[in-house]
């Protein structure tokens, strides 16, 4: 949960309100945009290439066509849906359907339209094809990304052979205390939006599509991102009050993104071709100890984290931005243990959020942080950087790990004739 080992998207420009979800209809790209900027003005997110261009206002569509999926080098909004699924269909056809059906409602729904045929006005004997609760609503910036988990190429749909290098079982690291039942997935969809009720329905109409072929094997709802994507903007701050991100990069940063984020040709040879343009994403649930940290004296938690909580300066510096003096933090700090010169240079991309999911029924929140860090192998990315931390980090006394699931991430979908997953069923 550093803000020292990031990597990320990219800055948002205020443009124009957009116009409401009924009145964008399209598919994305450029003729989504220039639909929408002639219905009213809709600043829009372009993606040319490799290149992701800043864009839009909270209320604004979000390119669904590209080279990379959008939601990961895409500027981090402030909701969060994120749902793992099981497979439960036995044929191959019938899933490649499903992804299919998936990639075309979720065109229409990042370009603020309903799914199918709407939410009304189809045969009164039917259901809809669309719930319904977004209605009205405008886009919100809404993303979609999907990945595959190590399970899905145990031989059911005979991908076994195409399981890449990376997607290795990630290591049981000290203090780890995962629950099965919010761990692992053979696909997951994460959906990010500026409006929670436009990432809800968008998980929720992808599960009402799957029915009988998925089911939502674990889910959570995430607000406050934790991860400044924008350098130029204010950094968030997470659960224990100190600001997060402070050393991502912006999503425009193309030399930086392909050099820690994206699978490139020469990475993604033989078995794992198909994930040329895509990433690996680790999320992780944990749970932090908020009670317990909310009476422990000022001076304690800013050696914890190795920088002021008021400013988040590093040790002895002045400024938030300050380079860092690794030396000047205690041994044991987390800014110190997590930052990539102590982790032979490992850098990975964050899109965390803050949580709060009731009590645990002893009177102490259940909150912390759905940590969410793409990059482009977990071998020299995540699992060096958490090993670090789980042996020595200070701050294990105030969190723990409690779920945790690997995806390979495909690449972008690249145009109306292509679908998640293409490459890997080919």
């Amino acid at each position: 949960m550093t803000d020292e080992t990031t990597t990320t998207e990219q800055a948002a420009a205020e443009q124009t309100a957009a116009p409401s979800r009924r009145k964008v209809i399209g598919w994305g790209g450029a003729g989504l945009a220039l639909g929408a900027a002639a219905a009213g003005g809709a600043a829009l997110l372009t993606r040319d290439g490799d290149t992701t261009v800043p864009v839009a206002e909270s209320g604004g569509a979000v390119p669904f066509h590209g080279p990379h999926q959008a939601g990961i080098a895409t500027a981090v909004q402030d909701r969060l849906h994120f749902a793992s699924f099981d497979v439960k269909t036995k044929d191959r056809d019938e899933l490649i359907q499903l992804l299919k059906d998936w990639t075309r409602a979720a065109e229409r729904m990042t370009a603020g339209a309903e799914v199918g045929e709407g939410a009304y006005g189809g045969l009164p004997e039917a259901p809809p094809d669309d719930t319904g609760e977004a209605l009205g609503l405008k886009p919100s910036r809404l993303t979609l990304t999907i990945g595959f988990g190590p399970s899905l190429f145990d031989g059911r749909f005979g991908l076994k052979d195409k399981r890449p290098g990376a997607l290795v079982d990630l290591p049981k690291f000290p203090g780890d205390n995962l629950d099965p039942a919010r761990s692992g997935g053979d696909i997951c969809v994460q959906a990010c939006a500026d409006d929670p009720q436009v990432a809800v329905h968008a998980i929720r109409n992808l599960a009402r599509i799957g029915f009988g072929k998925v089911a939502v094997r674990w889910s959570q709802l995430g607000f406050g991102k934790t991860s400044s994507t924008t350098p130029e903007a204010q950094t968030p701050r997470n659960l224990f009050g100190f600001k997060d991100g402070t050393r991502n990069i912006a999503g425009t940063d193309t030399e930086r993104l392909a050099k820690h984020v994206w699978v490139s040709g020469k990475d993604a040879e033989g078995a794992a071709a198909w994930m040329d343009g895509g990433s690996y994403l680790v999320a992780r649930r944990i749970r932090m100890n908020v009670e317990t940290w909310d009476r422990t004296p000022l001076a304690e938690q800013e050696d914890i984290f190795g920088r002021d909580k008021r400013e988040g300066a590093p040790v002895g510096k002045a400024k938030e931005h300050d380079e860092p003096f690794l030396k000047a933090m205690k041994p044991d700090s987390h800014v110190r243990l997590a930052h990539p010169d102590s982790n032979n240079g490992a850098t990975i991309l964050r899109r965390g959020y803050s949580f709060t999911d009731g009590t645990d029924g002893l009177g102490r929140l259940e909150a912390g942080l759905f940590f969410l860090a793409y990059q482009k192998d977990v071998r020299t990315g995540f699992i060096p950087v958490q090993s670090s931390l789980a042996k020595s980090d200070v701050l294990n006394e105030y969190i723990q790990h409690v779920g945790s699931a690997l995806f390979a991430v495909p690449p972008g979908v690249r145009d109306k004739d292509d679908w998640w997953g293409r490459a890997l069923f080919a």
